[in-house]
């Protein structure tokens, strides 16, 4: 998978099927052996959507309030990595390193970044919300749960700055559609560089 159809709409498009051709030989869990492996694998994607903040927004794309709102994002993101990084070490485990990225032309004007931000956001979304079922630990679900809801806030607004329509756009339907962690693994791929990669970061899950 391309970064272009990565931008060709809502990352909850992606069939099963299709997601497991894209891994391109690397292999992803459908499950997780723990907690641990839950947090470790929500932390590699707040690593990429932190770092994909800091560079969006060093990159001065935008102004005004959308500048205000996309910092502030991207502040949230960094506060996602330090929680859920503390967290596996508090539980005793490992948290895994953040993996080397390439954003490509992602930050070429303001309509590619603000894009690959809608998509990161709603793929972020759905993956908290594939994952839900998971966590045993009762605190840490309900953690999860509110790092679940300051995402769909990200992807509203996101949505709202880039003018989209309300429904299909700002909204994704009524309800939340969850991905497997196969699926959303898949989908950040592109992004990721050098053979450790996702598929690294995620090898005992």
């Amino acid at each position: 998978m391309n970064r272009r159809n990565f931008l060709k709409g809502s990352a909850t498009a992606i069939p099963a099927t299709v997601a497991l051709q894209m891994l391109g030989g690397r292999s992803f869990a459908q499950t997780f052996s723990s907690d641990i492996d839950v947090l470790n694998y929500a932390l590699t994607l707040e690593y990429l959507e932190a770092e994909f903040y800091r560079q969006g927004n060093e990159a001065s794309l935008l102004s005004g309030v959308e500048d205000e709102y996309l910092q502030q994002v991207g502040a949230d993101e960094d506060a996602h990595v330090a929680l859920i990084g503390d967290t596996v070490s508090k539980l005793g485990g490992t948290p895994v390193s953040a993996p080397a990225v390439d954003f490509g032309e992602s930050f070429s004007s303001r309509e590619s970044f603000l894009t690959t931000a809608h998509v990161f956001e709603n793929t972020g979304v759905s993956a908290y919300l594939g994952a839900a079922g998971f966590i045993s630990n009762k605190a840490i679900l309900q953690a999860a749960a509110g790092i679940f809801g300051v995402e769909a806030r990200h992807a509203a607004v996101v949505g709202s700055v880039l003018g989209l329509k309300g429904e299909g756009g700002v909204y994704m339907g009524n309800t939340e559609t969850p991905l497997t962690a196969s699926e959303v693994l898949a989908a950040v791929d592109p992004f990721v560089v050098g053979p450790a990669g996702v598929a690294g970061v995620t090898a005992t899950l």
